[in-house]
């Protein structure tokens, strides 16, 4: 008689397909076997597998990268990823286009767990390229529910900017200034343009940052952050 053929653990982990309902655990371990450079991520304990990324998405990257690094590099005790996989909880697995976070020691809501960001970051950012209904609404909701502080979502098909703060639990849309300016209640100094970033204009976005950068409120975060991560070593 034929043997017959059973299934080993040390054969490879189905593949990932889209719509895939699937714990976080589950997820992460079938993600890892997938071939590189498939991009997938868990939203709500559901699978979503990611397409191509199209060009104006990627310059509109280019330009929120920039502007966060420039707020980065004016401080210490806030740290910017870009495309990092990150463990909201044990439904959400995502790969946001960029985020800003308070170090741990600045007293951060995340942690690194095996190269990866364990936790919910204060700031998370998304382009939204034709994906909307995904951006707007499922990663909002999910976000939302996860604690993350503030959300920017830049809808390029809309062409408009939305920035959200949570609020005892819910995420409020943040109205600019009567300068048209966007300004961060999580992070004093961080300052946008939207229009200047719907135009892809560098200049204009970093003088609206270094204006941000320049107040009382953005000096005195400076200084919170300093006393809480105490004296550095000699």
């Amino acid at each position: 008689m034929n043997d017959i053929h059973r299934p080993t653990t040390e054969q490879a982990l189905p593949p990932l397909e889209n719509g895939d309902h699937l714990d976080q655990k589950t997820f992460h371990a079938r993600y890892e076997a997938m071939p590189p450079g498939t991009r997938a991520e868990l939203i709500g304990g559901v699978v979503l597998i990611r397409g191509h990324t199209m060009a104006r998405h990627s310059r509109m990257l280019v330009a929120l990268s920039g502007w966060l690094s420039g707020y980065e590099t004016a401080m210490t005790g806030v740290e910017v990823f870009a495309h990092v996989t990150t463990i909201l909880n044990s439904s959400n697995e995502v790969q946001p286009d960029a985020c800003l976070l308070l170090s741990t020691a600045s007293g951060g809501q995340t942690r690194d767990e095996e190269e990866y960001i364990a936790g919910s970051p204060e700031l998370m950012v998304e382009v939204a390229s034709g994906s909307e209904s995904i951006e707007l609404h499922r990663k909002r909701e999910e976000y939302e529910r996860a604690g993350v502080r503030e959300y920017l979502a830049v809808a390029l098909r809309q062409g408009w900017v939305y920035w959200f703060t949570l609020c005892d639990g819910y995420f409020v849309e943040l109205d600019p200034g009567p300068d048209g300016i966007l300004r961060s209640q999580v992070f004093p100094g961080l300052w946008l343009d939207p229009a200047a970033l719907l135009r892809l204009d560098a200049a204009r976005l970093m003088e609206v940052l270094r204006q941000g950068l320049a107040t009382p409120e953005h000096a005195a975060f400076v200084a919170r952050l300093a006393a809480a991560a105490g004296p550095s070593n000699p």
